[in-house]
């Protein structure tokens, strides 16, 4: 249920974006009617309208995201607020100058973001994060330390690598394919994630009676 709450500004932009594919004229007129003052020049196009109007109703279920934690006094852990942040900064530039440039950088930057705490973890805190998010692993298996090590460098290198080819794919192709990459970028983690249990899982316990 909690990654369905954290994925919902996303599974939003892509609703309202593949929605407003087959209603840009409509998306146009909503957002010049609603949307005109946050808008430099008070005009949009067609083409533009599918993206700007994702990335406000975006920015709008983030906000809402992070009220409902703050109403009902939950913690707000360190990359809801960076995703917060990132989405209302580089949405805004994005309506305001209707350009969606800006908003195509958010998932290089969240990207961007985990690699850097993975690695100020490890240099600066001298704490392995990899290790301290899959702790519930270690009540199963006998993991070397030498092999979180390993494994923490292959998620920054992971999420290094994922930044650059957002931006490949941001820039070189068109928005809907952007936007389809975007959402199935999600898959592609979980299947990396999975590849790692699967890895981790050769480190089980020995049973009583091998030993």
């Amino acid at each position: 249920m909690k990654i369905i709450f954290d994925l919902f500004p996303v599974f939003m932009f892509y609703t309202v974006f593949k929605w407003a594919e087959g209603h840009a004229t409509t998306a146009m007129d909503f957002l010049q009617t609603y949307f005109g003052t946050l808008i430099s020049g008070g005009a949009i196009t067609q083409q533009q309208a599918p993206i700007i109007l994702a990335t406000a109703v975006t920015v709008a279920a983030s906000v809402t995201q992070i009220s409902t934690l703050l109403i009902r006094r939950k913690k707000i852990d360190g990359m809801l607020w960076a995703s917060f942040l990132i989405i209302t900064i580089l949405g805004g530039l994005t309506i305001y100058f209707h350009n969606e440039s800006f908003i195509k950088w958010k998932p290089t930057m969240l990207y961007w973001c985990l690699a850097g705490s993975l690695l100020f973890s490890l240099l600066i805190l001298k704490k392995n994060l990899t290790r301290a998010i899959m702790k519930q692993l270690e009540e199963e298996l006998v993991i070397p330390e030498p092999v979180w090590l390993r494994l923490n460098l292959v998620w920054i290198a992971f999420y290094t690598a994922m930044g650059f080819l957002n931006l490949y794919v941001a820039f070189n192709f068109s928005n809907a394919t952007w936007v389809n990459f975007k959402l199935g970028s999600m898959g592609i983690i979980f299947v990396f994630l999975i590849l790692q249990i699967i890895y981790l899982s050769r480190f089980g316990k020995p049973s009583k009676e091998s030993s």
